[in-house]
């Protein structure tokens, strides 16, 4: 899911927008509602001018081209209008990003938890065939459907067509919004739906496991047996769904997805690398031990270590079937919370460490004085543009190891501080 990033958290861009599930009754095995068909949008504010509807008029050709049917295009587009909240959306750069303590608050929270479970049980028979059938965990599976749509009660209720029109019309995501709009329509011919009466987030994400309509095109299977895919109405092809994703992203059958650490106090964190995998011997050498449960083993596999806060906070390796829920959603923070969270449904314990939750992100203009500092300093932590990616991140490690501070590249008003101390030191 490579658009994830517009509704999802992603570290150091993005707010963290994640619905909130429904509340359960405690007395009695929850009802929590799947809603039996999408919901008709209730028109946002909206404005049609006439670059828009040229946009419209010029689009078709490119559609066309593509292999989308003249007739599917006139119905789809013929309902289509600029979305200005879409717009607003679609550019808002937020001051601060959420820290990753306070979205876990939010994402594993104990009314999703409680929500959780009460799906486990009611969908039991569906979850434990598609486990046999895919080997992805059902506690995963139902753990994504909480994060995405609250277990199916909230999907969005922008018209799919316009929501996409209005990011494929203007914005920095243009490219990827007209492919989606393509791949929209394409859906309609083949699924036969009905184009206004679709829902969608802003972003365009659909249906209870909230795919992109290229995925869906990509990845949806009918899992009830009824010789349809519905990833609105039907909770087995929304599941189903999510299984054959992740198994194609690299979903590994029995093998863990992250466990929580504990790190010695001479430990080389700029080892600590998400993206960088180890074999378990090679952690074990080094004296990381599991905080809870059995040992690590070499059957585990080889893993990476993730620091979502730094070395102050919680410590975790993460195994291939962390990366593999990266490719729903690539935002770690987001891949911690559905495995964290799937771990709660299965009654797995809290983390155990603390988060350092005095310490606040740093605002965008923060990030890019901190690309601009690392610079004269002679690292190249890439162009000041506040993204604070791998190569940034590289560049603060290894001014961090430079000085004898803990290398874990995560950035702090701290580190910003100290930085921008040493640059005026050598002015000076």
């Amino acid at each position: 899911m490579t658009f994830r990033a517009l509704e999802s958290h992603r570290w150091a861009l993005a707010t963290f927008l994640v619905a909130l599930a429904a509340a359960c009754s405690p007395s009695r095995p929850p009802q929590v509602s799947i809603p039996i068909a999408p919901p008709p949008a209730a028109p946002p504010p909206a404005s049609q001018d006439a670059r828009f509807t040229a946009f419209l008029r010029d689009f078709r050709a490119q559609a066309l081209a593509a292999g989308v049917r003249p007739e599917t295009y006139n119905a789809c587009m013929a309902g289509a209008v600029s979305i200005p909240q879409v717009e607003e959306l679609n550019r808002q750069q937020p001051e601060f990003v959420k820290p990753v303590w306070a979205y876990l608050d939010t994402a594993v929270s104990p009314t999703r938890i409680e929500n959780g479970q009460a799906m486990l049980a009611r969908y039991a028979d569906t979850l434990n065939t598609l486990e046999s059938r895919y080997g992805v965990r059902k506690e995963i599976l139902v753990a994504i459907w909480g994060l995405e749509s609250a277990y199916g009660t909230t999907m969005g209720s922008f018209n799919m067509f316009s929501a996409l029109a209005t990011l494929a019309y203007d914005g920095p995501r243009q490219d990827f919004a007209r492919r989606e709009l393509i791949a929209a329509m394409k859906l309609v011919d083949r699924e036969h739906l009905n184009p206004h009466t679709l829902t969608s987030s802003w972003a365009g994400a659909i249906g209870q496991m909230q795919f992109e309509p290229s995925s869906y095109l990509a990845h949806a299977v009918d899992g009830d047996g009824d010789g349809r895919i519905d990833m609105w109405r039907s909770p087995a092809d929304a599941l189903a769904s999510a299984a054959v994703l992740l198994r194609t992203g690299g979903w590994r059958t029995g093998e863990p997805c992250y466990r929580e650490i504990a790190l010695p106090s001479a430990f080389p964190y700029e080892q600590a690398d998400a993206e960088t995998m180890q074999p378990m011997s090679r952690w074990r050498a080094l004296g990381v031990r599991a905080v809870r449960g059995s040992e690590l083993a070499d059957s585990d596999g080889p893993a990476s270590i993730y620091l979502p806060a730094g070395w102050r906070g919680p410590a975790f390796m993460v195994f291939a079937n962390f990366k593999a829920v990266l490719t729903y959603n690539n935002a770690a923070s987001y891949a911690l919370a559905v495995c964290n969270l799937a771990d709660r449904l299965r009654g797995g314990g809290e983390i155990l460490a603390s988060w350092p939750r005095g310490e606040r992100p740093l605002s965008p203009s923060e990030r890019m004085a901190m690309q601009s500092d690392l610079k004269a300093l002679g690292y190249d932590p890439g162009p000041a543009d506040g993204v604070l990616g791998r190569k940034a991140r590289a560049a603060l490690r290894l001014y961090q190891k430079d000085h004898h501070i803990p290398a874990d590249g995560y950035p702090t008003v701290e580190m910003l501080s100290r930085l921008s101390a040493d640059l005026k030191a050598r002015a000076s």
